[in-house]
């Protein structure tokens, strides 16, 4: 009776050729999920405007608009309102005014007041939330 049972059990038995079979399937499988990754950055890519040349005026818009989303004078469509992280403003503020002061006697006209009317703007800003 007992070896009529062990001749029922079943026997799994594994040999290499069976795992070598499941790992070359699993790194096809990774692989393709890379190149899958690849082809969409490729697209999002595609689809993103190129961006403009660098510039003064571009780099005082970026650090105002930071320092004023950091007031939360910019929101984000769709987002809660946050409190406003003074800290991280007050550093937007501080690089524009390095940028004013190692800039100094460097810049157009133009540019000047530009620099000049960007930091009076989130100054103001700053001390309206901050106040």
């Amino acid at each position: 009776m007992a070896e009529e049972n062990k001749k029922n059990e079943k026997k799994i038995i594994v040999d290499e050729d069976w795992k070598q079979e499941a790992q070359k399937e699993k790194e096809v499988l990774s692989a393709q999920q890379e190149t899958d990754k690849d082809r969409e950055r490729a697209e999002q890519q595609k689809r993103r405007e190129p961006l403009p040349k660098g510039s003064l005026a571009a780099l005082i818009s970026m650090l105002v608009t930071q320092a004023l989303f950091s007031l939360g004078v910019i929101k984000v469509q769709g987002q809660e309102d946050r409190e406003p992280d003074l800290e991280l403003a007050k550093y937007n503020i501080d690089m524009l005014e390095i940028l004013e002061e190692k800039t100094k006697g460097n810049l157009s006209e133009a540019e000047q007041k530009a620099l000049s009317a960007a930091l009076n703007e989130v100054r103001m800003a700053y001390v309206k939330i901050a106040g």
